[in-house]
């Protein structure tokens, strides 16, 4: 069954991440704003992991001292896709 989600960022330079999951897959990632290589490798390399997997690794990671980064807020968007 596929799912789509969109997110409002919090403390970065992305505005918004539109997911899409098929299961606990994850089939597309798209942010809105931020740096755009890096959003889109981090949309690239994600696509087909488990959503738990990409939630471990990218979970927490910092962005100059912010609390938070494009990555991060990724992880933050699945943790909540995936509670509904």
């Amino acid at each position: 069954m596929k799912k789509t989600y969109s997110y409002q960022t919090m403390g970065t330079c992305s505005r918004q991440i539109d997911l899409e999951l098929e299961g606990d897959v994850v089939r597309s990632v798209r942010f809105t704003g931020g740096c755009q290589g890096n959003t889109t490798g981090i949309a690239t390399l994600v696509r087909g992991m488990r959503a738990a997997e990409v939630i471990e690794r990218l979970g927490g990671i910092d962005c100059k001292g912010r609390g938070t980064s494009c990555p991060d807020q990724l992880a933050c968007a699945l943790r909540r896709m995936l509670a509904e």
